[in-house]
């Protein structure tokens, strides 16, 4: 049975929606009007504080919906009733998308992947270095790896809404087809011979930035073209993966 254009415009829609919470995340996103958002959720046993007041005053203003729940409801839509505060945020990410949309707009990119960065804040970072650089989006896988989160959102200051992110449930899958439209892969690995710097990169350039301790898995690695190294002095072993990331954005 095919799905209705209905029910897949509704799924586009929602594939695009991150859903934030904690006060502060969420009040400072409310005040940014460049931000677009879906709806402001709050629990019915919040007590009463400014802080919300004011959450609720600018959701009017700005004609977004306000609805209440259960503290266990909202528990469900924030994923963290340790951290949720009693508020939650549904932000329409419009630079979210799937493989498929962004091949369909994009005929040459250069993409920086992640595969199993656990670190919110090295996300964050990753984010604020491709976004100010010379990268077309970040490929982010869905399970196994950092999502965005208020601490992403804050280290990235800001710059996770104006950033392509590209969400893939697998990562291997996800590189092969970018491989099948013409993509080179690359993998970064203090054990490669050539020097990032001495590569001729074509059109579609993807690298791969691995985990914070056992770099790229063997599974993505399979898919790869090849690795390149970063040549490093003083017998520094390896850089941070957020500073990584830096060099290649400004390649």
């Amino acid at each position: 049975m095919q799905d209705s254009p209905a029910y897949l415009k509704k799924k586009a829609f929602f594939d695009k929606v991150l859903t934030i919470y904690g006060r502060n995340a969420v009040m400072e996103a409310l005040e940014d009007e460049a931000v677009t958002i879906h709806k402001l959720h709050l629990s019915k046993s919040n007590k009463d504080a400014q802080i919300l007041e004011n959450m609720k005053s600018i959701a009017n203003k700005r004609g977004i919906e306000v609805k209440y729940h259960d503290k266990q409801s909202l528990s469900r839509i924030s994923k963290n009733a340790k951290q949720d505060q009693g508020v939650a945020l549904d932000i329409v990410l419009q630079h979210f998308g799937d493989e498929k949309e962004f091949m369909l707009n994009n005929i040459n990119y250069r993409i920086i992947a992640l595969d199993g960065i656990t670190n919110p804040q090295n996300l964050g970072m990753i984010i604020r270095s491709c976004a100010a650089g010379n990268v077309d989006a970040i490929l982010l896988p869905t399970k196994g790896a950092a999502q965005i989160s208020p601490l992403v959102i804050k280290a990235s200051a800001g710059t996770l809404f104006k950033m392509p992110i590209i969400k893939t449930s697998n990562l291997k899958e996800t590189l092969a087809s970018f491989k099948k439209e013409g993509a080179e892969v690359y993998t970064l690995s203090s054990y490669a011979t050539s020097s990032y710097k001495e590569k001729v990169y074509g059109d579609k350039t993807i690298f791969v930035l691995g985990n914070e301790s056992e770099g790229v898995s063997k599974a993505v690695e399979s898919v790869c073209n090849s690795s390149i190294a970063i040549p490093m002095q003083r017998g520094v072993e390896s850089l941070n993966v957020a500073v990584t990331a830096s060099l290649l954005a400004f390649l």
